[in-house]
């Protein structure tokens, strides 16, 4: 078992990452920008170090910065968390030179899976659907406008790096393809410094569900079932929940193991997340593997009862996974909201200021994960997320009415946050019913901006 743990990363999910060690009698040592100084992470990590000004690609995105501190800190391994440096292949490979354990795949792992392509060429191969599309990256429009038609419009354009939505566009006929893949081409080329990409079927009105899954390094790996992940803006989660309303059983069943053949075939281990959209006709495809947590990881650990921060650090440290498939069950409904500092009748605009007061919500199967508090202020260099409110009930219908009540007894005055919208969204009659997809928030809330 590890000694002294880094924890490269900030906010809620350093906390989290601090609060798991410390159960586990590891000592720890935080990382923090100028922002971030004084913040409730930083003070309850064994050791501090400031590695830089507020802008994270001078602080949090610094590998030097943050090996630094690892090695003044003398600690045996890093945890990432997600985002920053959580799938940077490059700092995995550093940690490794350094002789610092990198809390998550190898770096092997992480460039197959991390490029989509590939991934998506790793996903045949073990038999994982994947939707419709090309065989490799597009070389030029001629060879768009082929394969385009050879599945039919309309397609997708999607970046084989990176996420988030970046380098995606739609196209819908030939003239829109053309314009589609220059778009797609420079954006991707500015956001990921890789310009690649290929084409998918566009399937309308998907679901986006996705499967937790565990790998050691001894040959086990297991799945901790679906979270619905289809509340989203923008391609930004805004809500998620486990089990996936409204999916048939044999479904789930095929969709977990199909998760579980793909992380094998890899040589996966730690704590990863294979994503796949699902039609309306419960057909689905593989679209990517998020090779982190994920920020929607409290959901799984709801219903399942696992720690999945402690067993990424178990895992790490050379554990065999404690339980075999057959003990993971999936035990009530679990939802998650994503509190953001944002004005959604502002075209969900950051909102970045000082918290004048707060109050918590409690009560039986509520779980607020945050690192905010009162005289906090938000600073307007980072993603705008202050906090994670997850319920967890027996019945859906229940954690629906437990999340709204919980929703009404956050109080968060001085900046804008999202959750009066949330309740919107929850007491609709599509989202109560199970009758959700990628584009609802959208289509129902936004104008479709």
């Amino acid at each position: 078992m590890y000694k002294r743990i880094l924890v490269a990363n900030r906010g809620e999910i350093a906390l989290r990452i601090i609060r798991a060690c410390r159960e586990l009698g590891i000592e720890t040592v935080a990382v923090f920008s100028e922002a971030d100084r004084g913040a409730s992470y930083v003070e309850l990590a064994d050791e501090a170090y400031c590695i830089g000004p507020a802008k994270s690609a001078q602080s949090y995105l610094k590998v030097d910065q943050v090996i630094s501190a690892a090695e003044v800190g003398n600690v045996e391994a890093i945890h990432p968390g997600y985002g920053f440096l959580s799938e940077n292949s490059h700092f995995n490979e550093v940690c490794r030179s350094c002789k610092i354990d990198f809390i998550g795949p190898s770096p092997e792992a992480m460039d197959l899976l991390g490029d989509k392509n590939r991934a998506r060429s790793m996903a045949r191969d073990a038999g994982v659907p994947i939707v419709p599309g090309s065989d490799g990256l597009i070389e030029n429009e001629e060879m768009a406008t082929q394969v385009a038609h050879g599945i039919g419009f309309p397609v997708l354009i999607k970046a084989t790096a990176g996420g988030g939505g970046k380098g995606m566009r739609v196209a819908s006929n030939d003239l829109a393809l053309k314009s589609a893949l220059a778009q797609a081409r420079a954006e991707a080329g500015a956001a990921f410094g890789n310009a690649g990409v290929y084409i998918e079927k566009y399937i309308e009105r998907p679901r986006h569900i996705e499967v937790q899954v565990l790998a050691d390094h001894h040959g086990n790996a297991v799945h901790l079932w679906e979270r619905d992940c289809s509340t989203q803006r923008r391609h930004q989660k805004l809500i998620e929940e486990s089990p996936a309303p409204n999916l048939p059983a044999e479904t789930r069943s095929e969709l977990c193991e199909s998760a579980v053949r793909l992380i094998r075939s890899a040589g996966y281990t730690n704590a990863g997340t294979v994503e796949f959209i699902v039609d309306q006709d419960n057909r689905f495809y593989f679209i990517e593997v998020n090779a982190r947590i994920q920020v929607e990881h409290p959901v799984t650990e709801m219903v399942t009862g696992i720690d999945l921060i402690k067993q990424q650090i178990l895992i790490a440290s050379g554990e065999r996974l404690p339980f075999p498939q057959s003990d993971i069950e999936q035990r009530g409904c679990a939802i998650e909201c994503r509190i953001n500092a944002e004005d959604p009748d502002r075209r969900f605009q950051p909102g970045p200021g000082t918290i004048r007061r707060m109050m918590f919500p409690g009560g039986m199967g509520v779980r607020f994960d945050t690192h905010v508090f009162p005289g906090y202020t938000v600073p307007p260099h980072y993603d705008s997320m202050i906090g994670k409110l997850i319920v967890h009930q027996p019945t859906r219908g229940e954690a629906i009415a437990c999340m709204i009540r919980a929703l009404d007894e956050l109080r968060i005055e001085g900046i804008p946050t999202t959750a009066p919208f949330h309740k919107r969204v929850l007491r609709h009659t599509d989202f109560v019913g199970g009758w959700i997809d990628t584009k609802f928030v959208e289509r129902t809330f936004t104008g479709g901006d």
